[in-house]
């Protein structure tokens, strides 16, 4: 599992204009099965996506299909984690440490 930590990098006034495309560019991800959780930091200066996948390379090339990315309005951290430990509803994504 991968959290894609967005960090603006232009004005929001840049951000916004490039926002719908976004906002199809997840949907299409959501659809997929790829994300599972998405949204806004507080305050706004970026946001968060949670991702599903065993492939860092896949990942890094997904992130820089988004449209922020392509328009340089935000940078990517991508970190990826074991979730060993869900909520029930989220058991499908659970995983096992490595032997």
């Amino acid at each position: 599992m991968f959290v894609l930590e967005l960090t603006y990098t232009a004005p929001l006034e840049r951000v916004d204009a490039v926002l719908p495309d976004h906002v199809v560019w997840l949907e299409g991800h959501y659809a997929s099965g790829v994300f599972i959780a998405s949204g806004r930091k507080v305050p706004r200066e970026g946001g968060v996506i949670l991702a599903v996948g065993d492939d860092r390379a896949r990942i890094e090339e997904l992130v820089a299909t988004d449209p922020f990315s392509v328009a340089g309005v935000c940078e990517y951290r991508i970190t990826e984690f074991l979730a060993t430990k869900t909520a029930p509803e989220l058991e499908a994504y659970r995983q096992q440490l490595p032997s």
